[in-house]
């Protein structure tokens, strides 16, 4: 069984699995792509593997998140498995509980469930939940949630859920030595870190953040958790882009060959619900920005990168992109050098 109270003092390295369809690709390619990497890192000795979810666009081909997390915990036996993230507007809490619920204790607890707002996007008219569920409703989604891995029965009574009290079936503290689902929150804004704190949540920060701003987070989320009475000290999650190789600039070259023309068609697809405006990053620009935030480089310089953020953020687990090649094996050849070049440095 996996045990998460001993690990915050040491750095956990783990990779980011977009399942990202690179032009000139099937979907089956990156879907089969995404498996790999898992695969990969329970071989090189990672700690785990967090599993974006997209619908509609080939900047990621997995809409299901939760589906290839069940997949690849079956495939594994050591590693960790979370969602980065389940967008719950689109689905029922109790579902997503009971889904949650299913691989914790299948995984003896080796299962962890990030949670998001998702975007405006047309998602939420396919999936009948509207725009109100992404602007208004997602506090009340996330605590009838974290009720329902929390207690035996379950009734709401709010704006948007309305049902009477039913028994938790599987009920999560079966696993006695991990009562619960671990449940970590994507965080973009002041108020979601406040969301996040106040309920004792960890934090799932994005790659396109530097130090100064997750650090800024960090900092928000442990005022906000120490007024609510929680541990200050969060197990939050730094999500970033890893590409190792024997100079910088090689490294470099693989992310700029490959990656702009997966931002360019897989950003741009994204379809907003309510025909607001949205503006794209530059894909090239966007790119080198990430090369410089990020463990890209010989292995000794990704090492003194993920150092330095640990340092300057408090934050000792990494979910790093690592097929931002689009090739199969380059991707396993990163993972690998990941665990062998990398990590060890971190000691």
């Amino acid at each position: 069984m996996r045990v998460r109270s001993a690990t915050r003092t040491r750095t956990r390295v783990g990779t980011f699995v977009l399942a990202a369809q690179f032009p000139g690709q099937g979907q089956g390619e990156a879907l089969h792509r995404a498996v790999r990497t898992a695969q990969a890192v329970e071989s090189a000795g990672l700690d785990e593997v967090w599993l974006a979810e997209h619908h509609f666009v080939p900047y990621g081909v997995c809409p299901s998140a939760v589906t290839l997390a069940a997949l690849l915990l079956g495939r594994t036996r050591r590693i960790g498995v979370g969602t980065a993230i389940s967008v719950l507007p689109n689905t029922h809490p109790v579902t997503l509980g009971e889904q949650a619920a299913l691989l914790h204790i299948l995984s003896e607890g080796r299962f962890s469930l990030g949670v998001g707002r998702g975007g405006p996007w047309v998602d939420l008219e396919v999936f009948g939940a509207g725009l109100d569920a992404f602007e208004r409703d997602f506090p009340e989604s996330l605590d009838l949630l974290l009720r329902w891995l929390r207690e035996a029965r379950v009734g709401a009574l709010g704006p948007r859920y309305t049902f009477r009290e039913v028994p938790v079936v599987p009920r999560p503290d079966e696993l006695m030595d991990s009562p619960a689902p671990e449940v970590v929150v994507a965080c973009t804004s002041p108020a979601t870190v406040r969301l996040a704190a106040e309920r004792g949540l960890p934090m799932l920060l994005g790659m396109h953040a530097d130090d100064e701003e997750k650090a800024g987070m960090v900092a928000l989320w442990r005022t906000h958790a120490r007024a609510s009475g929680h541990d200050p000290e969060g197990d939050h999650v730094s999500v970033g882009v890893a590409q190792v190789a024997d100079t910088r600039e090689a490294a470099s070259e693989a992310l700029v060959k490959a990656m702009p023309g997966w931002l360019r068609q897989g950003l741009s697809a994204h379809t907003t619900v309510d025909g607001r405006s949205r503006s794209m990053r530059d894909p090239v620009e966007y790119t080198e920005l990430l090369c410089s935030l990020h463990p890209v480089g010989p292995p000794r310089l990704a090492a003194d990168r993920l150092a330095a953020t640990r340092e300057r953020t408090g934050i000792s687990r990494f979910a790093l992109l690592v097929e931002g090649s689009g090739d199969l094996a380059s991707t396993e050849e990163n993972v690998r050098r990941l665990g062998a070049e990398v990590v060890p440095q971190l000691a």
